[in-house]
């Protein structure tokens, strides 16, 4: 509205300024009058784009301010739109619930990698891997418990993992060591004895050398590590 008055007003005031001169193209002098009548259009139409001229000088750099206070303003009420809904309780619960069923679909990704899987043998298992080219002992590439530890058995037989139980050390790699975390120095013998065994089984099953021992009954795991 604002701009339509201004080119209005500015409209006015021609017609205000040129009106004698609009009524002398009346006379009887056609030529004189034409080349008049042009000169009187030309001004008009010089005066009349300057006055739009200003007002996008004046309205544009408005118009970018506003957009950008919009815009702003628009930010901090997601921001505290955010702020609000992520403080509810039931909200806080349902984001932590998502993120462990992805980490959890994440780490059973990583069961069909694994060398061996020790379990307890139903409360508890633990995926355990050795690769010298990701870390210098073995690590954990999966745990859990009860039905947590049946899926990972599960998908250790779909996938020809060597299981083999060993309560005292499933329960020990457990409770002391987190996914993608080495298995305690306190625990290298005992877990170097369960490599030995599924790395030995793997050749005496191809053909290419003795059946492995058992692994002892008996574990070295040190009482600060034992649950």
């Amino acid at each position: 509205i604002a701009k339509f008055s201004v080119v209005a007003l500015s409209a006015y005031f021609l017609l205000k300024f040129y009106f004698y001169d609009i009524l002398t193209l009346s006379s009887d002098h056609l030529p004189g009058n034409v080349y008049h009548a042009l000169d009187l259009l030309i001004w008009m139409f010089i005066l009349l784009c300057s006055s739009m001229l200003l007002i996008v000088i004046i309205d544009v750099p408005f118009q970018i301010w506003n957009h950008n206070k919009q815009l702003k303003m628009t930010k901090q009420e997601i921001k505290d739109e955010y702020k609000d809904t992520e403080g509810k309780p039931e909200v806080k619960g349902r984001i932590r619930q998502m993120q462990q069923e992805m980490a959890q679909r994440r780490m059973m990704t990583e069961v069909p990698n694994a060398d061996v899987i020790v379990v307890n043998p139903e409360h508890y298992a633990v995926a355990v891997k050795y690769d010298v080219s990701r870390s210098s002992a073995p690590f954990l590439v999966a745990k859990g418990v009860d039905d947590v530890a049946f899926r990972i058995r599960e998908i250790a037989r779909e996938h020809n993992v060597a299981i083999v139980s060993a309560p005292p050390l499933a329960r020990a790699i457990y409770h002391t060591t987190k996914v993608d975390q080495q298995v305690p120095e306190g625990l290298f013998t005992a877990v170097a004895q369960v490599l030995a065994y599924v790395f030995q089984l793997r050749q005496y099953q191809k053909g290419k050398g003795r059946r492995p021992k058992p692994i002892p009954l008996k574990q070295p795991i040190p009482d600060d590590l034992k649950h």
